[in-house]
Parts: C-alpha cells; sequence; structure tokens
C-alpha cells in the first residue's frame, strides 16, 4: 500500500520554479484569472474556501465551434441547395474514432469560413440520410457541390487529406 501512495505523489516543484513570480509560469496551459469585482462595493468580502479558483485553463478562450449538425428536415436547405460547397461528417456519440476526427473538422470549418460549409450528421439521430449516401463506416467525410456529391472519404485522417480533398473542389 505504501508503494502505491509512493507512485500516487506529485513531486514538489522545484527551488526556481518556485522563486518565479507565479508558482505556475511554466505550465502554458494555465493562466492566472483576474479577481472578480464584488457585487457589494461597500463590504469587504468574507473570505471563503468554496471560492472559486482564479487559475483556469486557457482552453476555454480558444476552444472551436463545433459545426452545427444536419437532420432530416434541414438537409435539403443547408447542403443541396447550399451555393457553396458542403463538407460533411457522417459520425455517431459512440464512435471513437469519430471523437478523434473532430478537432480535425473543427478546425476545417474555421479555417475554409466563407469558402466552404461544414456540417455534421449524427448517423444514430439521421439515418435515412446516411442509408440515402450508402454510408456504411462512420466517420465518413463527404464532399457536395451543386447539391451533388464529389467525394468521400472514410476513416479518422490526417488533416492535410482532408484538405488535399477539398481545395480540388474550391
Amino acid at each position: 500500500m505504501a508503494a502505491l501512495l509512493q507512485t500516487l505523489v506529485v513531486p514538489r516543484p522545484s527551488a526556481s520554479l518556485r522563486s518565479t513570480s507565479s508558482p505556475f509560469s511554466n505550465f502554458s496551459g494555465l493562466k492566472i484569472q483576474p479577481p472578480r469585482p464584488s457585487a457589494n462595493l461597500t463590504s469587504t468580502p468574507k473570505p471563503s474556501r468554496l471560492r472559486s479558483s482564479r487559475i483556469v485553463c486557457e482552453a476555454q478562450d480558444t476552444a472551436l465551434k463545433a459545426p452545427p449538425a444536419v437532420t432530416d428536415s434541414t438537409w435539403q436547405s443547408l447542403v443541396i441547395e447550399s451555393d457553396l460547397p458542403v463538407l460533411v461528417e457522417f459520425w455517431a456519440p459512440w464512435c471513437g474514432p469519430c471523437r478523434m476526427i473532430h478537432p480535425v473538422i473543427d478546425k476545417l470549418a474555421q479555417q475554409y469560413d466563407g469558402k466552404l460549409k461544414v456540417y455534421k450528421v449524427n448517423t444514430d439521430e439521421s439515418p435515412s440520410i446516411a442509408t440515402q449516401y450508402g454510408i456504411r463506416s462512420i466517420p465518413t467525410v463527404m464532399v457536395f457541390k451543386n447539391g451533388e456529391k464529389k467525394e468521400a472519404v472514410i476513416g479518422a485522417v490526417p488533416e492535410s487529406t482532408l484538405t488535399t480533398c477539398l481545395e480540388k473542389f474550391l
């Protein structure tokens, strides 16, 4: 049991780290949040152990917004009738490779904003769309232009593969 506890103990920061202005200055993903102003400016705030921490993760400020979902009722207007090329990711919540490719799809949506529309289809919620386009494996990424399916990429592929595919239709 003692050996197990020793492996779980986090080592203390070195003296050089403690001598800096902030004990977290060497951690690139953390930042110190400025104190929030008190709602009641006439009284002094009471110390509380339940107060939220001022150390926050920077990722919350840089998180990409996920592309909107397409359903059976919105497929025609958003994908088929689009004036721009459309990238559609077919996915399901239980699919591990789908979760791996989500950040890539989100990045492409931001990178090609204004040149390309990006949507996601949950195959569990809209099985008729998946059936219509012969989706047998997820994730599958399809590119549509002028309402027609132009290309499909199956599996969790690198960003460069999707970029090469997209560049042909922009």
